[in-house]
């Protein structure tokens, strides 16, 4: 699978607070938050669900990942999504290892793994 995604039992923005905090303690920080259905509304597109892009970054992985292949730098930063499933609040991620397989580079995918896990531990931790 592609992807982890699992259940928060709190409210989105609750979930995305806890999960900053988390990423914290992992020398992560959000760059940037994407309010897509804010985004679609101003846009004059009805779109009601609740759905955040969260980009992430540790400044030290990202230049770890550079240094030994420039082209991974298509899968940076890090994507963290937080939404609405009919009632139940959802947070997931596009598994870094998945990405990385597309670069065939065995010292990255050793990075994209620890990455993923450090990751995940951050989702399960909110």
């Amino acid at each position: 699978m592609f992807h982890y995604t699992t259940e928060s039992n709190q409210a989105i923005e609750d979930t995305i607070k806890r999960l900053e905090n988390t990423l914290k303690d992992e020398g992560f920080g959000v760059l940037w938050q994407f309010d897509i259905q804010e985004k679609l509304q101003d846009k004059g597109v009805d779109f009601e669900v609740p759905y955040r892009v969260l980009e992430v970054c540790n400044p030290h992985e990202a230049k770890r990942v550079l240094t030994k292949d420039k082209l991974a730098g298509y899968f940076l930063p890090c994507k963290i999504v937080v939404y609405d499933d009919n009632g139940k609040t959802k947070i997931g991620m596009p598994k870094p290892t998945v990405l990385i397989e597309m670069l065939d580079d065995e010292s990255v995918k050793n990075l994209a793994k620890d990455i993923e896990k450090r990751l995940i531990n951050c989702i399960d931790n909110v």
